[in-house]
């Protein structure tokens, strides 16, 4: 008998032991989508609202939102996904599903790894959505997405934030759109928020910015995003907090480690603000008729014993395409060190009067610009920035770090064009190979001896308001150009190959 028993338990316990063992290996090659819930909120639907539906939610499950108006404010503290298997709140239709009105739609405190996307955030009168850390300082939320989503017509006048991220670390913004903002608001408003990326955003009729990103705001990527009228300061790259909402609390910077690439921004006051802020990087941007001046450098956080000056930083490969409106490019504030900045390679173009595009800033010195350059752009009344093939601003930028996209996803040549818009496509990697190219005497006095490492090669000169002049080919490495019948001034030299391309600035005496 005791035998008998003994094998039965036996039995059961290799049955137990093969189910868990089965479970485990289905679990492990089961797709996580497979596994995870899809939670429905809306009218009709499981679940009336997101705060109930979060309550049921576990890491890899969708929170889905069918259309319909939500009033909230929703706030949710402490919901936590996981790396790789986040919580996603997703909108069914992004136009019908609209979080409207109330004094947020939207507030996260202490969240990790969630994503929101695909929906409508309309006329709250505080914050639209608001994300935060809970005012622990020191834990901050992390790993947020917030993607395809549409804010707009704030309904208040006064500091109004669309996207209010206060301690807020490793995020995405992306494919987002920002649309008549409050007066004294901004359309992303960063305090003490740390690695994150915004890119491919639209931010239309927006009050004191688009983007501001201060109180120790750090490592943070602006890139590829489209700005028309963004207020006083398009991109505010720092500011002015008060002590006790700085992240880290001993932050010596308003903002530090910002990069602005490949945006294109029309109108507004000014499209870049430096405020406070250290090693801010500018480059490749294009900048349609700001209102008063092509960028600004001020100190609004002033204690020289604890916060740096306002310095250390790029403006570099950008096209600054402006109007009578424009008398000074660089507004230039107290308490700040413009010396230390690196303005170089950029294209100002007056194109209401070309003659008066000269550079005009007493403390601050540009290099390597070109100065009353017509950048050819395709159609500037469609909005079409791209350059066009004969534009000097294409191959003459300066040198960019690696991996850097233009507006519209493609990899910058090397050397890159000035602008948002790289002046050709990049199909090889021999292309990012710089083409040898030498030309002298400069300035040229009847003859220009030119070299370049293809052969044939074209030739084509061009004035600085993009006119042709002189058009040849040449079947050797080594080309003599007369000059004589060009008049004394600068002048535009494209060289080109089948598979290369390259443009100088020269002149003749």
């Amino acid at each position: 008998m005791l035998k008998n028993q003994c094998n039965i338990d036996v039995k059961i316990n290799l049955n137990v032991f093969f189910v868990a063992v089965t479970t485990a290996v289905i679990l492990a090659l089961c797709p996580r989508d497979l596994l995870a819930t899809t939670l429905n909120v809306g009218p009709g639907q499981t679940y009336t609202n997101l705060s109930a539906a979060f309550s049921a939610a576990t890491p890899g499950d969708t929170v889905l939102i069918h259309p319909g108006n939500y009033l909230g404010a929703f706030f949710l503290i402490d919901v936590q996904g996981v790396k790789g298997n986040p919580i996603t709140v997703r909108g069914v239709d992004r136009s019908s599903v609209v979080f409207l009105g109330a004094s947020e739609a939207i507030h996260l405190s202490s969240c990790h790894h969630l994503t929101f996307e695909n929906f409508t955030v309309r006329r709250q009168t505080g914050n639209g959505f608001n994300i935060d850390d809970g005012g622990t300082i020191t834990q901050p939320t992390t790993n947020i997405v917030v993607r395809n989503v549409s804010f707009e017509d704030m309904n208040a006048t006064g500091n109004n934030d669309f996207l209010k991220l206060s301690g807020l670390d490793s995020f995405l913004i992306e494919d987002c759109s920002f649309k008549n903002g409050a007066e004294g608001g901004s359309g992303i408003d960063m305090v003490g928020c740390h690695y994150g990326i915004i890119r491919k955003n639209t931010f239309t009729n927006l009050g004191s910015n688009c983007i501001q990103a201060k109180g120790g705001t750090h490592h943070i990527s602006i890139e590829r995003n489209f700005v028309a009228n963004g207020g006083q300061r398009a991109f505010n790259v720092g500011g002015s907090t008060g002590l006790q909402f700085f992240r880290p609390a001993n932050a010596t910077f308003e903002a530090a480690d910002i990069s602005v690439t490949a945006n294109i921004v029309i109108g507004g006051v000014t499209p870049i603000g430096y405020v406070g802020v250290v090693r801010a990087d500018v480059s490749n941007n294009t900048f349609i008729n700001p209102e008063k001046w092509g960028f600004r450098i001020l100190q609004e956080t002033v204690d020289e014993t604890r916060f740096e000056k306002c310095g250390n930083n790029i403006f570099r490969n950008n096209i600054v395409w402006f109007n009578s409106g424009v008398s000074v490019m660089v507004n230039v504030g107290s308490n700040t060190s413009p010396e230390t900045f690196l303005i170089t390679n950029n294209l100002f173009y007056r194109h209401t009067n070309p003659t008066a595009s000269g550079w005009n800033v007493g403390g601050v010195t540009q290099v390597n610009s070109l100065v009353g350059m017509n950048p050819l752009f395709a159609d500037t009344a469609t909005k079409d920035f791209s350059l066009l093939p004969s534009s000097g601003a294409i191959a003459a930028g300066a040198a960019l770090p690696s991996n850097i996209l233009d507006f519209t996803g493609k990899p910058f040549a090397n050397p890159p064009s000035i602008g948002a818009m790289e002046g050709k496509p990049t199909t090889s990697v021999e292309e990012h190979k710089a083409p040898y190219l030498n030309f002298y005497p400069n300035p040229s006095v009847g003859v220009l001896t030119v070299e370049f490492e293809d052969a044939p090669f074209s030739v084509d000169v061009y004035s600085l308001n993009g006119k042709l002049l002189i058009s040849t080919k040449s079947e050797q490495r080594s080309y003599q150009m007369a000059t004589e019948s060009l008049p004394p001034g600068a002048y535009v030299l494209r060289l080109s190959s089948p598979d290369k391309s390259l443009v100088r600035i020269f002149a003749v005496q």
